[in-house]
């Protein structure tokens, strides 16, 4: 495969592995609340990231890359934004289908190429405004509800698109500190940032939690079962996201994972039973037809 067009199966990979890990993590925010269920993808993500590192550190022979001005600042960036954006999530989803709320956060394509435009400079094409146009009137279609506001009320669709903000600002902080390491492959250097990132959430959230919330602190090591394996399921996806935003725009990436809104929905349907209308599933179709000409035009 041309190397140019490996950030389609990585953010496909990525997609299918972090919708996992939000079901997961749906499930424990009901016994170990929001704040408990957001810090399992870093404090049990980080062993596995750090895994993942050695690994590749030890196929391909490579050193550690050398972090150049602006990481830090990228690296921060994304991880308190990362950290925001996935208690919005949970949050959210506690009030909404699990499908629709995916649906919210996927307004995240057009806030993230504002962003990338605006931080890093990252280029926006016509033929990329046309695919992020077409999916964003389907996630239109799939949150709101005619005559009245989506079932729920206004909250969660603010929590939602809050949290779709948060996660661009992030995809773009992770490119920008991705970039601004020098030396090694793209895998190293997506791996690399990635374990520096959760390095970073795990210490935040747990002086967070010792001081403010053990409970849930002590909450998610007695549910270590679920937690590892969304400790797990995070760490991969994030390692697949990172890998993605080494080789292409980071509006690129979020535009194609779009399609993690017909996966919730399947999630949705096997796990939660909860079912979509006819309007959603119109909506997922006009995001699936969206990241069609996104694909087709890339290749």
């Amino acid at each position: 495969m041309d190397l140019s067009l490996l950030w389609i199966p990585v953010t496909l990979a990525a997609a299918v592995a972090q919708t996992g890990r939000n079901a997961l993590q749906r499930d424990l925010t009901a016994r170990i609340g929001t704040i408990g269920a957001t810090q399992v993808r870093f404090l049990f993500g980080l062993p596995f990231a750090a895994l993942f590192l050695a690994g590749v550190l030890a196929v391909t022979g490579e050193s550690l890359p050398a972090p150049q001005p602006g990481f830090l600042a990228f690296l921060v960036l994304g991880a308190l934004m990362q950290i925001a954006a996935t208690a919005l999530m949970l949050a959210a989803m506690r009030e909404r289908a699990f499908s629709v709320v995916t649906a919210y956060l996927k307004t995240e394509p057009v806030q993230t190429a504002l962003f990338a435009i605006a931080v890093l400079g990252d280029p926006l094409t016509g033929p990329m405004l046309i695919a992020i146009g077409v999916a964003t009137a389907g996630v239109i279609l799939v949150s709101h509800t005619p005559g009245k506001l989506a079932s729920g009320g206004l909250r969660p669709a603010l929590l939602g698109i809050a949290a779709g903000a948060g996660f661009g600002l992030s995809a773009v902080g992770y490119r920008g500190a991705i970039l601004a390491l020098e030396g090694g492959g793209f895998v190293v250097r997506a791996s690399t940032a990635l374990v520096a990132a959760l390095a970073l959430q795990t210490a935040i959230l747990l002086v967070y939690l010792a001081l403010l919330d053990r409970h849930a602190l002590i909450g998610s090591l007695r549910e270590w079962r679920g937690s590892a394996t969304a400790g797990f399921l995070g760490a991969l996806a994030s390692q697949f996201w990172f890998i993605g935003f080494a080789l292409t725009s980071a509006a690129n990436v979020r535009t194609l994972a779009l399609v993690e809104v017909v996966f919730a929905q399947i999630v949705s349907r096997r796990l939660f039973d909860q079912a979509a209308t006819k309007r959603e599933l119109l909506g997922m179709a006009l995001i699936v037809g969206g990241v069609g000409v996104l694909l087709v035009k890339a290749t």
